[in-house]
């Protein structure tokens, strides 16, 4: 059975590889940070959490916080939105990799993850683990800029949305941003 220690530095070794098999840079911070590693989506930064879930039968557990000992028991805290920018999900039963944004899942101590549709039919606020899967939420984030891609003639052509700032609005008031 892994330790604790075990757990976090096997999901970030996933995650890593995750990372630099979707092409995206990877960093380590120096000091006690409260995230583990920062992605490089060019040009923004994404302050990532590495977590170990783990699936039971049809979900994938992920835990949104962290344990320690302290004098009075064992302490547990929750991440706040400032400290981080997503959490990046390792879960060994499924071999995969996942990336939730903070903005959307730090108010939670624990998501569940479906893998395959609940016993009652429920849709209604399920979340699926294959719209979390790290390769596909990556490219959400990376936005327009990043669908630049080069044809055999060495041109430019755009796929993404024009102009090219532009980003998905969640009200029509309010930029999605990650950082």
């Amino acid at each position: 059975m892994l330790t604790t220690n075990q757990r976090g530095l096997l999901a970030e070794a996933k995650i890593i590889a995750a990372s630099v098999e979707a092409g995206v840079g990877v960093s380590r911070p120096l000091d006690d940070e409260r995230y583990d590693l920062i992605l490089d989506l060019r040009p923004e930064l994404l302050r990532v959490q590495c977590k170990l879930a783990r699936r039971h039968r049809d979900v994938i557990l992920v835990r949104l916080y962290t344990t320690r000992r302290g004098r009075e028991g064992m302490i547990n805290r929750r991440y706040e939105l400032n400290e981080l920018d997503a959490f990046g999900v390792y879960c060994p039963e499924t071999a995969e990799c996942y990336l939730l944004p903070a903005a959307e899942f730090v108010a939670y101590r624990q998501v569940h993850l479906r893998l395959a549709p609940s016993r009652n039919n429920q849709v209604e606020g399920v979340r699926w683990a294959r719209d979390h899967a790290f390769a596909a939420t990556l490219s959400r984030l990376r936005g327009p800029i990043a669908q630049l891609g080069e044809r055999l003639d060495g041109i430019q052509k755009v796929a993404g949305s024009i102009p090219a700032g532009s980003m998905r609005c969640r009200d029509h008031t309010e930029a999605v941003r990650f950082g």
